[in-house]
């Protein structure tokens, strides 16, 4: 009994100890003295190695003194002792990242996922931490499952809706706020959200009437609305957002070509083949072809016989995911059109835009871009939908029409000259075709 007595009187002494060199250590730390505090943390750790709330602390102290590395050592140690503090995995991950290391901040939280699959939490904050180093499209699985777990969290559901406008899915974004905001019409946060997917998507009046609403459910504008309103407001610019493109496109892709080819009557491809064959004879063949906007892959197929190199680019990854699956190109990549223009300087004999420029307004970049790409001698061929008069229009469909007289003024300021341009029907709409235009631009030898 007097052994055991005294064995009790020493982890008395050994956790009084302890908890007095840690509450020295907050004394010190609250005061400022940061280099006191850190040896009354380390002095509780050498009485007892196994204090969680020394670890803790100071592992709190090395991050705020931004020493990253050890912090996240200390932090490590901490989580070992009492795994279940999420505050710890939190800073623990947040130093890793801070020390250059996003693979093991990572690996912090898939460990724990392995282990706690319905951690809400858990996956919230892998969500968060994939966005943070810039991995938007991995973060989506686990946005979702922490919705799921977290049903009709609205949190979670505007920061899903955020990653998804990063990612270049605003209509996913628009679905998934919807039903929150049936719920919570004033949730300020997420009609700030919702507008933002809205005018990504080419919707400007409903991306300005979301953000009304946010500055009346939030009349201190702690989200800067007013001035995105004014910036929104300010801009008569006429142009498709890229987002919107690709949004549009990704979502038609599986039932693309049944719908062109059949429903809309799509003969884009064809007839530029066609004043292609006039221009360079029909047995042209071992051309540097690129296909700009190229969809699934149709000009693609019309143009494979001339071409010896043949190359596709597409703003919707899902359309060039179908494009490669036709075997008829020698390459593919995502890009967006002016950008996929300007990688090869002089590059190619024929550039091919078939109905792409009905999702562009003002056409200058555009020419400009193809300019650039052609080897001297070499034609930019395209079609588009035809207006009257000397500029452009967005059309009820949401696609541009482009008249000759600006087609003609944009090549000429671009340094090509049009050597053909004709009447065409790209496609059918209501029953009724569409005027058109093709056209064929070259740059002098």
């Amino acid at each position: 009994m007097p052994d055991q007595l005294a064995q009790g009187d020493i982890d008395v002494a050994i956790v009084t100890a302890v908890e007095m060199a840690l509450a020295s250590g907050l004394a010190f730390r609250d005061a400022g003295d940061a280099a006191t505090a850190e040896a009354s943390f380390r002095a509780a750790l050498d009485i007892d190695p196994l204090a969680a709330d020394a670890r803790g602390a100071l592992a709190d102290l090395l991050a705020d003194a931004g020493r990253w590395a050890e912090a996240a050592e200390a932090f490590r140690a901490a989580l070992a002792i009492e795994q279940g503090r999420m505050e710890w995995r939190v800073s623990l991950s947040d130093a890793l990242v801070r020390s250059g290391d996003a693979d093991a901040a990572i690996e912090v939280w898939r460990e724990l996922l392995e282990r706690r699959p319905d951690s809400a939490a858990a996956h919230r904050a892998m969500a968060r931490l994939r966005v943070a180093v810039g991995q938007p499209l991995e973060a989506l699985d686990n946005f979702r499952e922490a919705l799921f777990l977290d049903a009709g969290d609205p949190d979670t559901a505007v920061e899903l809706a955020e990653a998804l406008v990063v990612s270049g899915d605003p209509l996913a974004a628009v679905e998934t706020l919807q039903p929150i905001l049936r719920r919570l019409p004033d949730y300020a946060a997420g009609v700030f959200t919702l507008g933002k997917a809205w005018l990504d998507l080419g919707e400007r009046d409903k991306a300005l009437g979301a953000w009304r609403r946010c500055l009346d459910a939030d009349p201190d504008d702690r989200r800067g609305v007013a001035v995105l309103i004014a910036s929104v407001e300010g801009d008569t610019t006429e142009t498709m957002s890229q987002a919107y493109v690709r949004a549009l496109f990704d979502r038609y892709a599986e039932r693309f070509d049944e719908d062109l080819t059949i429903r809309l009557k799509y003969q884009a491809p064809q007839t530029l083949r066609a004043m292609v064959d006039q221009l360079l004879g029909a047995d042209a063949a071992g051309l540097d072809v690129l296909d700009v906007g190229c969809g699934t892959g149709l000009a693609g197929v019309a143009f494979r016989s001339m071409a010896g190199r043949l190359h596709g680019s597409d703003l919707a990854p899902r359309m060039v995911e179908k494009a490669r699956r036709r075997g008829v190109y020698d390459d593919l990549q995502v890009g967006e059109l002016t950008a996929v223009l300007a990688r090869e300087a002089h590059a190619w004999d024929l550039v091919i835009a078939a109905d792409v420029l009905v999702y562009v307004g003002e056409l200058g970049p555009v020419m400009i871009a193809a300019a650039a790409a052609l080897k001297p001698g070499g034609l930019f061929c395209a079609s588009t939908e035809r207006c009257d008069g000397d500029g452009f229009a967005l059309g009820p469909s949401r696609r541009f029409a482009h008249s000759p007289a600006y087609l003609r003024r944009m090549a000429v300021e671009a340094g090509l000259e049009i050597i053909v341009m004709e009447d065409a029907v790209p496609r059918w709409e209501k029953g009724q075709p569409v005027p058109g235009l093709v056209f064929a631009a070259r740059l002098p030898a």
